[in-house]
């Protein structure tokens, strides 16, 4: 449980960086999101799940 809040806090600390150094950059991003379709955003989260996955089993491993 320790691991998963301190992972949560390290996902809290990149997305307010993002935020806090460049607010124009991350309105873009979401202005680019909204407009990407929704099977390519779909593709790119599993994309994303896998690496993660990827990367906590080779660090924890």
């Amino acid at each position: 449980m320790t691991d998963l809040l301190v992972a949560l806090g390290l996902v809290l600390v990149i997305e307010g960086l993002l935020w806090a150094l460049s607010p124009e950059l991350g309105r873009h991003l979401l202005a680019t999101a909204a407009a990407t379709p929704e099977a390519s955003l779909r593709k790119a989260g599993w994309v994303a799940v896998a690496v993660g996955a990827l990367v906590v089993w080779a660090v924890r491993g």
